[in-house]
């Protein structure tokens, strides 16, 4: 498989994580997309020391350094790292008994992050989007599960 035919989904899917993750990060401080604090589940919400708008403040910039690290290059730590975040929060709107159609947009989207993961190890990073690349990777050679 010509690995150069891969480039746009990596773009795309690179693109669309890092800025998705990155503004809803950002909107936990301003609640213009949602009200966040709402997304909690009351079990989790009980567990914590701060309150759940504080709480979410965090989750904020979890999420602004989760978008930033994809955007800036670092697709496979940002992938696997997207996924598991977001399996979580998928598994935390799943104890609220509501918002179920989010959780598995989330879960969505945790697989198109696994995915950037992937494609990034299996090679299908453009030698202008990455100087951090120490390795060169024939872009003909063929991609296993």
């Amino acid at each position: 498989m010509n690995l150069d035919r891969l480039t746009t989904p990596f773009w795309s899917l690179r693109v669309v994580l890092g800025a998705a993750a990155f503004l809803a990060g950002l909107d936990k401080f301003f609640n213009l997309l949602a009200d966040w604090p709402a997304y909690l589940s009351p079990l989790a919400a009980n567990l914590l020391p701060i309150s759940s708008s504080s709480f979410m403040h965090v989750v904020g910039l979890v999420e602004m350094a989760v978008g930033a690290t994809i955007l800036a290059g670092f697709t496979q730590l940002g992938g696997y790292v997207a996924a598991a975040w977001l399996i979580c929060i998928a598994l935390n709107l799943v104890t609220t008994g509501h918002y179920l159609d989010v959780a598995v947009r989330d879960v969505a989207m945790a697989v198109a992050a696994f995915t950037l993961a992937r494609l990034t190890e299996a090679g299908v990073v453009p030698a202008h989007a990455s100087a951090r690349s120490a390795t060169h990777i024939d872009n003909t050679r063929t991609i296993t599960a």
